[in-house]
């Protein structure tokens, strides 16, 4: 087997772009290579390890002998190690074997790596993920498409428990490029959104402690055939989030803590470097290199796989030197207080430049706290996200649909509440994963009642929240009322689309959808104040809340009445802004759906004062239900 080859991919603009944390492609530099130098095949490696000894590249092609390459280091410094192995080419595996200057001795997979084995297997692949695009018109219209006045519908999927060939065999990138994408299009959702498709060794992470940040699981195939997946959705004209995690990274052997036998990636300060929690490292956003690694990160999903938004996990514990702490377990800042300066300043960074370099991608926050200008520009003194969670909205949802209808009336300011702060930042509306699992019970089964009253509720649910502002997101199964909590070691209950009152759902699922899509009124003018007027919040003995929604043209305006409760209101008069007609242009009630058939069709205003306009119409409220008037 030939020995190193000395080959650099860097240039001295390079190197100082990385020193500075501002090099942000590091993943066409890093990691390994499948190239030609001097007419000869073979493949480039090169990885950062300042306090490494030796490195040397072991693999399948030397017997994972660690004399037989050894990288040469640079002479700038860098702690960058590099070198051309010939002979060695796609689909090689391979690890690096690293003995620090304290001599420890390490043997990691590759940080830059873009594909790797099959879990349990740990080591990295040399890969050349090769596909033809044919999404162009899609990245052509997605800056229209993806714009913050445009609507999203987002189902929210765990790829491994969505569907399975058989209990122990998942779908694989290419079987969902067939299923998922005719079933996302069926049901008029805009987006998916994939928890974490990174690699990972422990399935009950979910995907959230990552090993191998540049490479999508081999659970589901190849990268290229993601790539596939991808390509599909966006020909179909569904847009791709995917979950992305820099908050913490797990302490598996060979994944990044510890990597040269120094606290590399991770905090050295336990204080800041180590999560309570989730019992894993935190990354060092201080540290250039860390930074620059972090935001090439993001930037390869964004620019390589053609993803179109970036969701970001647990913001929140990040942002805050106290986050699941005690008092004597973390130190305040330079300015006493209890914010992470650092992981601010990186995070600020991180969308700045995601969104100076990049047309038509947004980023969208999990933060559950009440920290300022999280969707605000970083020059306005935001962090800079396009949307975030809106976690006090879902809270309270939640806790008010739980109650017993007859109590309600009580509770009614659980749910005006959160047109206090609505417009405070830009919203997504959540039901995701984290409110169906550890014992809080499926969506369905949270509700009260009987059987027709818990499926009354659940459409009365989505209604509401799909008129709200704010973008909306459903966790799969979902959307057909699955009855029991998500469990990712198996499929979503699909059988129960046999029974009406499931099916029902999701066929109301698929037309507020469709509504949602086509009503301007309900997306254009989602995150300002503008886009939204009360008729009447105050109507708390019959639990009812009516209100309009409204975009750039009040031709568009929709009207729209929830009922809280199982009691129908007949001739119920409502005050609307313009006199004419108003036809009924969604009602959850609807017998196709496991309704009671309560509808309005067509209705006339008429002359009077009511909520402070000087016309009225007089409806029929179904029963837990909701109707939208346009």
């Amino acid at each position: 087997m030939a020995k190193v080859i000395a080959h650099s991919l860097f240039s001295d603009f390079d190197i100082n772009l990385f020193k500075s944390g501002t090099h942000y492609r590091l993943y066409t530099k890093l990691g390994s290579h499948p190239m030609k130098v001097n007419g000869v095949e073979g493949t480039y490696f090169a990885v950062w390890a300042p306090s490494a000894k030796t490195v040397s590249v072991v693999g399948d092609f030397n017997y994972w002998v660690a004399e037989e390459h050894h990288l040469n280091v640079r002479w700038d410094e860098s702690g960058i190690w590099e070198g051309f192995i010939p002979a060695v080419g796609h689909g090689s595996k391979y690890k690096y074997k690293i003995e620090s200057n304290n001599k420890v001795v390490t043997e990691k997979a590759d940080p830059f790596a873009r594909s790797c084995e099959h879990p349990p297997e740990t080591a990295s692949l040399v890969w050349n993920a090769d596909h033809k695009w044919k999404d162009t018109a899609w990245m052509g219209y997605r800056a229209d498409k993806n714009n913050l006045d445009k609507p999203y519908a987002v189902y929210e999927m765990h790829l491994g428990s969505w569907k399975r060939k058989n209990e122990n065999e998942y779908l694989s990138y290419i079987d969902l490029a067939d299923h998922l994408v005719k079933y996302v299009k069926k049901m008029n959702f805009t987006h998916v959104e994939f928890m974490p498709i990174m690699e990972y060794p422990y399935n009950p992470s979910w995907g959230y402690q990552l090993t191998g940040y540049f490479a999508p699981t081999s659970r589901f195939g190849k990268p290229e055939d993601l790539k596939f997946l991808i390509d599909k959705l966006h020909q179909n004209d569904i847009g791709v989030i995917l979950d992305w995690v820099p908050s913490h990274f797990p302490e598996d052997e060979h994944g990044l803590g510890f990597f040269d036998g120094s606290n590399l990636y991770e905090h050295p300060d336990l204080k800041k470097g180590y999560h309570p929690d989730w019992k894993s490292l935190i990354f060092n956003y201080g540290r250039n290199e860390v930074r620059a690694f972090l935001i090439s990160n993001a930037l390869f999903w964004l620019d390589q796989f053609h993803v179109d938004a970036l969701r970001v996990d647990a913001v929140a514990s990040m942002i805050y030197l106290d986050y699941s702490r005690e008092e004597g377990e973390w130190e305040p800042n330079e300015f006493g207080s209890n914010e992470n300066l650092d992981a601010i300043s990186f995070i600020k960074e991180l969308n700045e430049e995601i969104y100076r370099s990049l047309d038509g991608v947004q980023t969208i926050a999990e933060e559950s706290t009440a920290f300022t200008g999280v969707s605000k520009p970083v020059p306005a003194g935001g962090l800079g996200f396009g949307m975030k969670w809106m976690m006090g909205w879902m809270h309270d949802t939640l806790e008010y649909f739980k109650k017993e209808p007859v109590h309600r009336k009580f509770h009614q300011n659980d749910l005006t509440f959160s047109m206090t702060y609505t417009f405070t930042e830009n919203f997504m509306l959540p039901f995701s994963h984290d409110e169906v699992v550890y014992g809080k019970k499926s969506l369905l089964n949270r509700m009260p009642g009987d059987e027709w009253q818990k499926f009354a509720n659940l459409r009365l649910l989505y209604g509401y929240m799909y008129t709200h502002p704010g973008t909306n997101l459903i966790f799969m199964g979902g959307e057909f009322g699955q009855s029991s909590e998500w469990n990712f070691e198996k499929s979503l209950d699909w059988h129960l689309l046999e029974y009406d009152f499931h099916s029902g759902i999701q066929e109301m699922v698929k037309d507020l959808n469709k509504v949602y899509k086509e009503s301007p009124a309900l997306y254009e003018k989602q995150f300002s104040e503008e886009g939204f007027q009360w008729i009447d919040y105050g109507d708390n003995e019959n639990s009812v809340l009516t209100y309009i929604r409204r975009g750039h043209d009040r031709k568009n305006d929709v009207i729209i009445a929830c009922n809280f409760t199982p009691i129908l209101r007949e001739n119920y008069k409502v005050g609307v802004p313009k006199s004419g007609k108003l036809k009924e242009i969604f009602n959850s009630d609807n017998s196709k759906y496991g309704g009671s058939g309560s509808s309005n069709g067509m209705v006339k205003t008429g002359k009077g004062t009511y909520h402070g306009f000087e016309q009225f119409i007089n409806i029929t409220i179904p029963p837990l239900g909701v109707v939208i008037f346009q």
